[in-house]
């Protein structure tokens, strides 16, 4: 199952149940920050400034920068799989399951379930040409989801719900592609509609993959 949890530790320390609920609400705050101004603008000392606190208060938490963004896209993950993934999972395999994923990707960006829109669409957009294991951990995150919507799409072939001669990794990323470029035009161009759009577009596409007896259904 991807986007697994992970033991709570800083820098290799583990904390108690306080310090790690102090944690998860300083990357609530992290994560949200950084999903309006960029994971390159997060620093200890502008989270501490929105927070309030210290920076020493923050680098109990975090020794540096490049740990703050590591855990705050960390944090993200979590969040997404929460808010995304498993209310998904929890529908039927096959087009119920699939048309879920599609679903809550989309309403997490509409419920700013993330304050400036989509976590990890801004952030792979701002790291994609900067090497480094903050570019690889969204790497990872974002590999999982392009896995976990295959997955679905192939759950779906294999019950006779889609076609089976469609590659569904190249579906995928159709899917994601048309789910990108509406929060692209969401965000950047402040068109109402182009969630609702992105979300018709999606559905016509898996439409045209299905089998003539799922149509009609």
């Amino acid at each position: 199952m991807a986007f697994k949890r992970k033991s709570a530790a800083v820098a290799g320390k583990k904390v108690g149940h306080k310090g790690e609920r102090t944690r998860e609400s300083i990357l609530r705050a992290a994560v949200d920050l950084a999903s309006l101004e960029g994971l390159e603008g997060l620093t200890i000392g502008r989270l501490a400034s929105e927070l309030k606190m210290s920076k020493s208060g923050l680098f109990a938490h975090f020794g540096s920068k490049q740990d703050l963004q590591l855990a705050t896209v960390e944090m993200a993950s979590e969040i997404f799989k929460d808010k995304v993934v498993l209310p998904a999972l929890a529908e039927p395999k096959g087009m119920p399951r699939l048309l879920g994923l599609c679903e809550q990707w989309l309403s997490h960006v509409e419920n700013k379930v993330f304050a400036g829109g989509c976590f990890f669409t801004a952030a792979s957009f701002e790291f994609d040409s900067r090497p480094g294991p903050v570019r690889s951990a969204i790497v990872k995150a974002m590999s999982m989801w392009l896995s976990t919507l295959t997955r679905a799409i192939e759950e779906a072939q294999k019950i006779g719900h889609l076609n089976g001669d469609v590659k569904a990794s190249q579906l995928a990323l159709e899917i994601y592609s048309l789910a990108v470029g509406g929060h692209w035009a969401s965000q950047l161009l402040g068109q109402r509609a182009a969630l609702a759009n992105a979300r018709e577009t999606i559905r016509t596409r898996l439409d045209s993959v299905r089998l003539t007896e799922q149509r009609t259904r």
